[in-house]
């Protein structure tokens, strides 16, 4: 028995999302979790919507698109997002990716945290 993925996006997902994201024709913030912990961006796109965004980086001088995980579905809807992460998993698609180990959430929080808040200095002389 295989264990499949998880697909989860940065920003979640909402009724609002149901609607807008098959008229967008792309959906750029997936995230796959996979069993071990690993984790891969993905890159939903229709082909409408890739022809367009082709389109206007050629006008801008780079012809070409390329983002990390990219896939194009007729259609980019919940479901077809789901079931294509589940059929390249059994492909072994995500294999040949350079996975990053998961941080557990406080761990995240942690880090950002730290970065932009200065820790508390306890001495006496910091409160004179």
């Amino acid at each position: 028995m295989t264990n499949y993925p998880e697909l989860n996006f940065t920003y979640g997902w909402n009724d609002k999302d149901e609607v807008e994201t098959p008229m967008k024709g792309y959906r750029s913030d997936g995230i796959v979790h996979s069993p071990e912990g690993k984790i891969y961006p993905v890159y939903f796109i229709d082909p409408v919507r890739l022809q367009q965004d082709l389109e206007a980086e050629a006008e801008l001088g780079y012809p070409f698109l390329a983002e990390p995980g990219l896939i194009i579905l007729p259609e980019v809807t919940r479901e077809a997002m789901e079931n294509a992460v589940r059929q390249l998993w059994e492909q072994g698609y995500f294999k040949s990716f350079n996975a990053e180990k998961q941080q557990p959430m406080n761990a995240a929080v942690e880090t950002s945290l730290s970065s932009i808040v200065k820790p508390l200095d306890r001495s006496k002389s910091a409160r004179l």
